[in-house]
This record gives C-alpha cells, structure tokens and sequence, in this order.
C-alpha cells in the first residue's frame, strides 16, 4: 500500500481538522496519483470533504469504529483486519491512505510506499504525520526539484521502505 500526505517542516499535518495550506500542485500531484485508484481514510477525514461525500473517480473505503457508520459511495470498515480483508480485492500498489493522523499511524506499518510533500515552513498545528527521515526503516527514492507557491517553497518526495 502507498501513504500519500503533505507535511510542514515539523511533519505537521493539520490544525483543527483542516489542512495546514493549500498548494494546487499538490492537490493536482493528489489527483493524478489516486485517480481510478483506491483511498483509504478515516471518517473524521471524510467528513471535511465537500458534502461529506466520498472523493470521486476512486473507490473510497472509510475507517471507522461506528459500526452503524455509512456513506453513500464509500465502503465502511471498522477494524485494520477487516480493512486489510478488503483491500485484498485489489492490487496493493492502486491503494493510498489518505488521512487523517490516527488512521496513517495505523497503516504506516502495512504501507510499503509514501509520496510526502515536504513544505519548508512551519505551520500552527494539532497532528502530525510520523517523521520519515528519523525512521530507519525508510530512504528517499525520488524528490523533486523545488516548488513554489507564493512564499511557500516544497518538494515532492518519495519514500520507500527498506528490503
């Protein structure tokens, strides 16, 4: 499975249930990466998407331990077991976990790919992404020349884990 996140430079992830920025090219890169693919997220993620309703152009499975939990669209899963269970239906390099903090902490261990976009500021913040530079069993496999945004400058970084 792949992770795909944006992070600041203290692999800052949110404030307050939104994101940190905006940048389009990231959400493009997003775009382009999970289109016709598979999403994984959890149910607070899903409810700070327009309408509540799933991403369109994938197929969307949900997290969630409400067991009465359901979305039009979107798969409901409410254990890793049974999330691991259903992502078998399909090829593991077309799944992307997509948020929120607890649910990538969750899955970090089973994913074996993550597309980061490093932003090189700091931002006020409430959750964080773990931090692969410090984490031995990951290395950088791709980065991108720099971007900018405005003022915001960032890269888009792959990492892999180690065989």
């Amino acid at each position: 499975m792949n992770i795909i996140v944006a992070v600041d430079e203290n692999w800052a992830i949110g404030c307050r249930g939104d994101l940190l920025v905006r940048i389009p090219a990231d959400h493009k890169m997003f775009r382009n990466e999970t289109l016709g693919k598979v999403v994984v997220l959890g149910r607070k993620t899903m409810d700070t998407f327009p309408g509540g309703l799933p991403l369109q152009g994938r197929t969307n499975i949900v997290l969630t331990r409400n067991p009465e939990y359901q979305v039009k669209d979107a798969v409901a899963v409410h254990s890793v077991e049974e999330l691991l269970e259903e992502v078998k239906k399909y090829d593991s390099r077309d799944v992307y976990v997509i948020g929120g903090d607890s649910v990538y902490r969750l899955l970090l261990p089973y994913c074996d790919t993550a597309h980061v976009t490093k932003i090189d500021r700091a931002y006020e913040a409430d959750a964080y992404f773990p931090n692969l530079d410090e984490d031995g069993e990951w290395e950088i496999t791709a980065d991108s020349e720099e971007q900018t945004y405005f003022d915001t400058t960032y890269h888009f970084v792959k990492y892999e884990r180690k065989r």
